[in-house]
């Protein structure tokens, strides 16, 4: 597991203006699971467990060798990672083929004096077969509010966001990521990192593309507080009401909530230059 900051350069901006004795980033956490063969559904590598750790996390990262090297082996013998996304997305199809199964089997017989759940077999029934269709259960279109909070209830495998992709057609993004020179920037200080990227003509590392998409993808946003004592990200979903982002700092400030006075970053840093001019 790891913990990682996510990437805002405005807070350091916000710090110098406010002369912050302390800078406090949003964070993300990452779990890094072991690759996943083909026949994991079936106990293949390491099977179920892989499936049980990767049904715990929020959204997925599909990390996908494309490079070419005789020293590093690959457990299918040959580089192909067009193969190696339809190896993982199969597996993961067919553990959720498995849920779908078991709770149809469950529900049915209690479907024919019930008409919820003959609506909720009915969905199933559909979702199944959507699936064995080679489809993801995230471009599953539902008809009603009561059939996206059953897909939300069954935590499908398939439901979840990814980052990692090779069609547009799943709604997902796609980066490069050099390992090599992650590797050597992870061993740079901030002054270096940045000469390091200006040389390579590139803005941000891979790494920091990573972390900033899966903010986004989860739907996620930061909303900054500055002040002599400290500079913050905190995070929210979007769309969150200022009662409940205020309750993110202390319970009270929710409960107790009058008002906000809030600014824009960009019209604060405007307003401020033209005051120091």
């Amino acid at each position: 597991v790891g913990v990682v900051a996510v990437p805002d350069d405005r807070l350091d901006k916000l710090a110098a203006l406010y002369n912050s004795a302390k800078i406090t980033p949003a964070v993300i956490e990452f779990v890094d699971i072991a690759g996943l063969v083909k026949g994991a559904s079936k106990g293949e590598g390491l099977g179920n467990q892989f499936l049980a750790n990767i049904r715990e996390v929020d959204a997925i990262v599909h990390v996908v060798r494309c490079f070419e090297d005789s020293n590093i082996v690959h457990v299918d013998g040959s580089i192909d990672p067009i193969r190696d996304i339809e190896t993982i997305n199969l597996e993961l199809i067919f553990s959720d083929i498995e849920v779908l199964d078991r709770r149809l089997s469950k529900q049915k017989r209690a479907s024919y004096n019930n008409k919820d759940i003959a609506k909720e077999c009915d969905l199933l029934e559909r979702l199944k077969a959507f699936l064995e269709e080679g489809n993801l259960a995230k471009n599953f279109e539902c008809q009603d509010e009561d059939e996206e909070a059953f897909l939300k209830e069954y935590n499908l495998l398939t439901a979840k966001p990814r980052v990692r992709e090779y069609s547009k057609k799943d709604n997902c993004e796609v980066f490069v990521i050099c390992a090599q020179i992650e590797q050597e920037i992870s061993e740079l200080d901030d002054d270096e990192k940045k000469m390091f990227l200006e040389d390579l003509g590139i803005s941000s590392s891979g790494l920091d593309k990573l972390i900033a998409a899966s903010y986004r993808i989860l739907g996620l946003i930061s909303y900054l507080t500055a002040g002599e004592t400290e500079t913050r990200a905190w995070t929210i979903t979007k769309g969150t009401k200022a009662p409940q982002a205020a309750g993110k700092i202390h319970s009270d400030f929710e409960r107790g909530f009058i008002k906000a006075e809030v600014v824009y970053y960009q019209d604060l840093l405007d307003c401020l230059s033209l005051i120091h001019i």
